[in-house]
């Protein structure tokens, strides 16, 4: 026997497989899609074809086959399961781990079963799906084991509720292989005719990948998220060009049984096929239920060992995040005083919730210290995907009294403490193709307050910051945003009145907060108010101004004085995306000027 028997249960990977929307169409084309199911092919608002999760056999199969000692001139795929957690996202990073489960043995003629398991996630941290193939060894049977289960699949006697035909084309196989398998069997005629074939034949898995696009047009037309499991056993070898049929029988609302044939010769390709799908309904509730959970992903939270950080490192937690618990445990004004155990406190309670956590007592206002709490969290759990910016310290006095050394120590853990913990996290981010990053401004830095020059310069300063990130982020699926709170903490302690204060519960900020580190969340580059459950918007806005002169010679002041009213006016004042937005209308208003009266 030459499979080895300590190979079950030994773990394969992780194995990553990074791709763009170019492989997921390339792959879509390759089973057959085209103008018809343009969702498939066309970058804008692109769905990837449940089936496309079959390229991580590709990496897995020879881990496989090395793991297990398999005599590779007798394997052959006999199945293959797929069940799916949630959609494909048109691009990141396929990271796969599984193991062998069982061996299986149909005796020394007819050889050995192998199955093994795998899941995939995706570089944002999500369950994508689980995929579960049967390889028939055919030279490595006999060795004693146990006999693969019976399964019973009573396709009802009737002709099929549904039946879709295809065909693919002579060059299928040339188009199929540029997703990863590029065995000679399927492309190269000598080889095929050694091997018994009279020429080269269909890959089965893109026989799989058609009979995929069938089911989901005829069963949940136009939404292939809606697929939960997939499951087909290989029977018949199909040449390239010949007409196929799918016939589908449902066998109740959810669920339906599949085969494909060879419409030529009436051979069935595909067997024993079942496919499940959710309902409308179903589908409903899985996007409202997927809410603002936090499984698989990795937060890190700045300034978390008291008030709002703890609130929201304890709440993700809650979600499913494993996070980082930073606090340098200072006082409020940032000169020692504090508490260095603040943050392992914080992560005591997430592990008796049963989370993950870990402490982290670095400072924000270093680089070195940003960069050792972004590699706390890559060491602790592998990846990064939620930074919240919370760190923070009051040296309050009006701006004649403040010496240089108040000023900057603000500057530096609030607007340069940002900077070191967001630009090595939006690194790793970019890498996965996925990231959330909330940064803590102020009401003193939107709208000003007494004796807090320092302060307020600084939270204005985060919303620049955010503004130019967001744009640098935004292909990547990196969404920043800003939050404005209102909370009762060690900073606002002894600020407001003590009756206030008792109201300003840190609890009633988080779930904004939460929203914005979610998957779900679209917003990108916005400021919120936040306190007491109250929440709003808060954003720069340009008026529709006006223009002085003929653009050729220079207005007075005498010119600006006279047209105050207007230049003032915030009537029809607009929002803009970024800089060049807001300098069109500008250059559009001056462009063959005339005088505005």
């Amino acid at each position: 026997m030459s499979l080895k028997p300590d190979a079950i249960g030994k773990k394969i990977g992780p194995l990553e497989k990074a791709y763009t929307w170019k492989d997921a169409v390339t792959y879509a084309l390759g089973v057959g899609a085209g103008f018809s199911d343009l969702q498939y092919c066309y970058e804008k608002d692109l769905k990837v074809l449940p089936s496309f999760s079959i390229v991580t056999l590709y990496d897995f199969m020879p881990e496989l086959a090395e793991v297990s000692g398999v005599n590779l001139a007798g394997i052959l795929h006999g199945e293959q399961e797929l069940i799916f957690h949630n959609p494909i996202p048109p691009e990141g990073t396929l990271i796969t781990e599984g193991a062998i489960t069982h061996y299986y043995d149909r005796g020394k003629e007819k050889g050995a079963v192998i199955v093994a398991e795998f899941e995939t996630r995706h570089s944002n941290g999500q369950k994508l799906f689980t995929s579960i193939a049967t390889v028939l060894a055919r030279l490595d049977g006999g060795f004693g084991g146990e006999e693969p289960p019976k399964e019973e699949i009573g396709f009802p006697e009737r002709v099929p509720d549904v039946e879709l035909s295809d065909t693919p084309s002579e060059d299928q196989p040339l188009f199929f292989r540029l997703s990863g398998d590029i065995f000679p069997l399927h492309v190269d005629s000598e080889f095929a005719r050694m091997a018994g074939f009279n020429r080269p034949i269909m890959h089965g898995l893109c026989t799989h990948g058609f009979a995929c696009r069938a089911l989901i047009r005829g069963l949940v037309p136009g939404e292939p998220e809606r697929m939960t499991r997939l499951k087909v056993r290989f029977s018949k070898p199909l040449y390239p060009g010949l007409p196929i049929k799918s016939q589908i029988w449902k066998e109740e609302e959810g669920k339906a049984f599949f085969r494909t044939v060879n419409a030529q010769t009436g051979e069935v390709v595909i067997d024993r096929g079942i496919v499940e799908w959710l309902s409308l309904e179903e589908m409903e509730r899985k996007r409202k239920g997927e809410g603002s959970r936090f499984e698989g992903q990795v937060a890190i939270v700045t300034g978390a060992g008291g008030g709002l950080g703890r609130v929201y490192a304890l709440e993700l937690a809650r979600g499913g995040a494993k996070v980082v618990v930073n606090d340098l445990g200072g006082a409020k004004d940032g000169l020692g005083g504090g508490e260095r155990s603040a943050a392992d406190r914080v992560v005591e309670e997430i592990r008796a919730l049963g989370g993950e956590a870990v402490a982290n007592h670095e400072s924000v206002a270093t680089s070195a210290g940003g960069e050792a709490i972004v590699e706390s969290a890559l060491k602790a759990f592998g990846r990064v995907d939620i930074l919240i910016n919370n760190a923070g310290i009051l040296r309050d006095k009006t701006l004649a009294k403040m010496e240089p050394e108040s000023w900057d120590g603000v500057m530096d853990v609030h607007l340069k403490g940002a900077y070191n913990v967001t630009r090595p996290a939006f690194v790793k981010m970019r890498e996965q193709g996925y990231g959330r990053i909330v940064l803590t401004s102020s009401a003193a830095g939107l709208y000003g307050n007494f004796g807090q020059t320092n302060y307020s310069a600084a939270k204005m300063g985060l919303v620049g910051f955010m503004n130019t990130l967001k744009l640098e982020g935004e292909k990547h699926d990196i969404k920043v945003n800003t939050v404005a709170p209102i909370a009762g903490t060690r900073l606002t302690e002894g600020v407001l009145p003590p009756e206030v204060f008792e109201k300003l519960k840190p609890e009633f900020v988080a779930p904004l907060v939460l929203y914005l580190c979610s998957k779900q969340c679209p917003v990108n580059g916005a400021v919120y108010n936040a306190g007491m459950g109250f929440f709003s918007r808060a954003a720069v806005i340009t008026g529709p101004g006006a223009l002085l002169g003929d653009g050729k010679e220079v207005p007075t002041p005498e010119s600006v004085a006279a047209s105050m009213d207007r230049i003032k006016s915030l009537d029809g004042a607009q929002e803009y995306p970024n800089a060049v937005a807001a300098f069109g209308p500008m250059l559009e208003r001056t462009r063959g000027a005339t005088v505005e009266v």
